[in-house]
């Protein structure tokens, strides 16, 4: 069987990253003094679907790095409801692949209208969303055919960290920004029959992150949904005791992508509670230096897939890399084609 587009591009990361970082470069550097000097006091989000998963990431990175908060605001505000913003000194981040959603537009032009300055992380430089933009920041993913994003995806995560590290300074973050390219490189690729099994057999499962994983965590139940027809329920591990439970019967599937900070203990030991209700679990973690070579469970239970070693705030790229592949792979299992999910088209002109 010939490698779908959704493995090809998925393989193309770290290429795409090393382009990314090269071009941005220069621009991040003047932005991110920029920043430093205008010091806004808010940070919004202007995306939909897995780009929206990656301003949920940048939230994350923004709140913790910057101390500032950062919000989502509904597209449909400026499209359909026509309300008027008031966001003076704040910074408004679009996100998007093709740039061309006139909701996003819509926003966009609202925020600017409102007193945002207005960047755009965008696929294609000559959308209109990068033309309305105050700065464009490329995310020099190159043409994506496959339906399901997944190098622009990435490159949106990177791209939102590198802003991040840009606006902090912090040259711990930046550094492992540039090695993240080789970093990933090392992946083999591989997806075991005994994972794709996992998932394959699932009707409906829960996905776990919390803090930078929680929002990978909701783009693969987006992506279990897309390619594979499953139905996956993102949640915070800190939020999914609070109810959900009351779904699980024996052998109920759970995926996690264990944090590599401060949460990981308590992640671990909510994974811990929800197999004594009878859940089975498979959680992503990072491979750590002279560590296992994969397969051992987190503390005690279930089995974990390790992806290469970066830093705790970028473990979640790593790992929904490795993630994608799963999901290419399962998709196939279960006699669909990742490529083109019914009823679905690549650019979703929301209005």
């Amino acid at each position: 069987m010939p490698p779908s587009l959704m493995s090809r591009e998925t393989a193309e990361v770290p290429e795409v990253l090393a382009r990314q970082r090269a071009t941005l470069a220069p621009s991040l550097a003047r932005l991110g003094a920029e920043l430093r000097e205008r010091a806004p006091r808010l940070v919004v989000t202007i995306a939909r679907g897995s780009s929206d998963h990656a301003a949920l990431y940048l939230k994350h990175l923004v709140e913790r790095g910057l101390g500032l908060p950062c919000v989502s605001i509904g597209p449909s505000l400026a499209s359909v409801y026509h309300a008027r913003l008031r966001l003076p000194g704040a910074v408004a981040v679009a996100i998007s692949q093709s740039g061309r959603s006139p909701d996003l537009l819509a926003l966009q032009d609202a925020a600017r209208e409102g007193g945002a300055l207005c960047v755009a992380l965008v696929n294609d430089e000559a959308s209109p969303l990068a033309a309305a933009a105050d700065l464009v920041l490329p995310l020099c993913a190159g043409p994506e055919r496959a339906v399901a994003a997944t190098k622009s995806m990435i490159a949106a995560l990177a791209a939102g960290a590198a802003l991040v590290a840009a606006w902090a300074g912090d040259a711990a973050l930046d550094a492992a920004l540039a090695a993240l390219p080789d970093r990933l490189a090392l992946a083999d690729g591989t997806v075991s029959e005994t994972d794709t099994g996992f998932l394959a057999a699932s009707g409906s499962l829960f996905v776990l992150g919390r803090g930078a994983g929680l929002g990978i965590a909701a783009e693969a139940a987006l992506k279990l949904k897309e390619t594979c027809a499953i139905h996956a329920e993102a949640f915070s591990s800190a939020e999914v005791l609070h109810g959900p439970p009351a779904l699980l019967a024996e052998g109920f599937p759970v995926l996690g992508f264990l944090p590599q900070d401060a949460a990981r203990a308590g992640f671990i030991e909510t994974l811990a509670r929800l197999r004594a209700m009878g859940a089975r679990t498979l959680c992503y973690d990072q491979l750590q230096a002279d560590g296992p070579a994969g397969g051992d469970p987190p503390a005690g239970g279930g089995r974990t897939l390790l992806v290469p070693a970066t830093a705790p705030l970028l473990a979640p790229i790593a790992m929904i890399h490795g993630f994608y592949l799963l999901a290419e792979a399962t998709a196939r299992r279960r006699g669909r084609d990742p490529d083109n999910p019914p009823h679905l088209s690549k650019v979703t002109r929301t209005t």
